[in-house]
């Protein structure tokens, strides 16, 4: 039984406050002390990344544009919890906090809306305009399509859906996962498979995040964690931390489970699309981190220096 109440730290874009909602529902379904009103409260708390609207994220340079603030508030006390798309957390966490709950994964793969006719990238025209804030996906584009122009387009799922309406773009991808998090009526020209559109390390995963020492907070939250989608994470951002890439460096990994056998699928790219180091790793599923830290390592060896932006 809990005797107090539970305070979630969150962005206050849509899809943050969905996630937090959700992680809010399953908190109360699974202590009924937690569903009385005022019981759990979201705490909206602004980020650098929400701030920096005027020039692509990947140009501000750093880590922990959208997690900073949030883990200040988390350390200073202010919440109990912080909520986390997961594809948006640093590789290495602050001192003191720690993430032992990752909630189901969404369907992590992406979108491809088209303004005409179509079903996927085949659709699109030489020289079509894609509008996408991601240097992952403009590297994938480019990588498939070096006849495409890509240019940047921030905002909400319901901002460039409307650019994409209004005609300022040819094209645009989003992320099934909050897609579907959002309700979004709107439907997809094509789902891009994982070999087609590597999806971007843990995109689809909603982190808990809380202070080491608060004992009381695991407990709770252990009910909430998932253990398959927790290994599939932990095997991506191993291999992420290997590469230790930054923003500013085109990563893609993607893990799958059959049973007890994890396969492990990562990239490193040229911003410009010209080229791509990939490689695999399948295992056992108790050596996720292993395995996706051995990839890392791999690719690193076999890109080299000139492809990890400082």
């Amino acid at each position: 039984m809990t005797n107090t109440r539970v305070r979630l730290g969150s962005r206050g874009s849509p899809l943050a406050l969905a996630q937090a909602e959700e992680t809010k529902a399953r908190l109360s379904a699974a202590h009924p002390d937690l569903a009385a009103p005022g019981a759990i409260e979201i705490v909206v708390i602004k980020t650098t990344g929400d701030r920096i609207q005027d020039r692509p994220l990947s140009e501000a340079g750093g880590k922990g544009l959208f997690t900073k603030e949030i883990e200040e508030a988390l350390l200073a006390g202010s919440i109990d919890a912080a909520v986390h798309s997961m594809k948006d957390v640093p590789t290495w966490l602050p001192d003191e906090l720690e993430i032992p709950c990752i909630l189901p994964r969404e369907d992590p793969r992406d979108a491809l809306f088209l303004r005409g006719e179509g079903t996927g990238l085949s659709a699109l025209a030489a020289g079509a305009v894609v509008g996408t804030a991601s240097l992952r996906r403009q590297a994938l584009l480019l990588l498939a399509r070096p006849d495409l122009r890509v240019v940047s387009f921030r905002g909400n799922v319901g901002t460039r859906l409307q650019k994409l309406k209004d005609g300022a773009v040819d094209a645009t991808l989003l992320a099934m996962a909050g897609l579907r998090r959002l309700g979004a009526q709107a439907q997809p020209s094509a789902v891009l498979e994982p070999e087609e559109m590597l999806p971007a390390v843990a995109q689809g995963a909603i982190g808990i995040e809380i202070r080491s020492a608060d004992a009381r907070m695991r407990k709770l939250l252990a009910a909430l964690h998932d253990a398959a989608s927790g290994v599939r994470v932990a095997a991506e951002r191993a291999c992420l931390a290997a590469l230790d890439g930054s923003c500013r460096t085109p990563i893609a990994a993607f893990a799958t489970l059959a049973g007890d056998r994890i396969f492990l699928r990562a990239l490193v790219a040229k911003p410009d699309g010209s080229h791509a180091v990939r490689g695999e790793r399948r295992g056992a599923a108790a050596d996720a981190t292993a395995l996706g830290g051995d990839l890392g390592q791999e690719l690193l060896r076999r890109a080299g220096p000139s492809y990890l932006a400082p």
